[in-house]
């Protein structure tokens, strides 16, 4: 099996949004193969799951993609 610990790499504090720079940057992602369409397969398949943990697991891959 495996082990499970949630916590972040680097501290986040995000104290005035962007909207335009977080626009930029998502374009840099974009496309059906890019990393945003990764991280909204993991984020929608984590709707389909019935344990908490792997929902966790999947909001967490997919927010890291």
């Amino acid at each position: 099996m495996w082990q499970y610990d949630k916590k972040l790499q680097f501290p986040i504090n995000i104290k005035n949004p962007n909207p335009t720079l977080a626009n930029y940057i998502i374009s840099q992602y974009g496309g059906p193969d890019g990393e945003l369409g990764a991280s909204m397969r993991y984020l929608s398949q984590r709707f389909s799951m019935k344990d908490d943990t792997v929902k966790a697991i999947l909001t967490d891959i997919g927010t890291e993609e």
